[in-house]
């Protein structure tokens, strides 16, 4: 197989999970570009690109974008709903579509609340659909402290959660629903 052969098979099978990587983490406009730029060192450094080479690719994406946001502030949320987007691929067909957005809304404000590093990991695990063996790589740590950072990460979004939920039930109780008959305008 010749090097542009390789090169084109390794761009067509991981082109769109790197999109969709760079862009969960800067946007559209700008993960287009970091994709681009990641093919551009991918055809440079060929022959040192493992197998398989998703996770490579995804390191590299990953430094350019700790290159872009030396200079310029992003903003996640609306970088994750893109990724969360492009990685589900078909729509959801479900009833009650007032529940999926609001769920998912929930969903991605947990996500937003918690720190960069465990937004990262969990969106490579559950967006990016890597391995605990890949997403170490493209973190570049080992499996068993990758392990032990998706556990804590999974946990702290677990608690994230539960506070988004409370506040999102809380804002659509309607006034006075929480408190007790005496202190609802009535006579007491």
């Amino acid at each position: 197989m010749t090097t542009v052969e390789r090169f084109r098979g390794v761009y067509e099978e991981c082109r769109p999970r790197v999109l969709a990587y760079a862009t969960s983490l800067v946007g559209r406009e700008l993960g287009e570009d970091i994709t681009s730029e990641t093919f551009t060192v991918a055809w440079r450094r060929m022959p040192d690109i493992p197998h398989p080479a998703l996770p490579w690719l995804l390191g590299v994406a990953r430094n350019l974008v700790r290159e872009v946001r030396r200079r310029d502030a992003h903003q996640y949320l609306v970088a994750a709903e893109e990724a969360q987007r492009i990685s589900s691929g078909a729509e959801t067909h479900v009833s009650d579509v007032a529940a999926v957005v609001a769920d998912r809304h929930v969903a991605l404000e947990a996500l937003a609340s918690l720190p960069e590093a465990d937004r990262e990991l969990l969106t490579l695990i559950a967006w990016h659909g890597l391995s605990p063996k890949d997403a170490a790589r493209v973190l570049d740590c080992t499996t068993a402290t990758l392990t032990v950072r998706l556990y804590r990460a999974r946990r702290r979004l677990e608690k994230a959660l539960e506070t988004a939920q409370a506040a999102e039930t809380a804002s659509a109780a309607p006034p006075g629903a929480a408190l007790p008959p005496h202190h609802q305008g009535a006579p007491a």
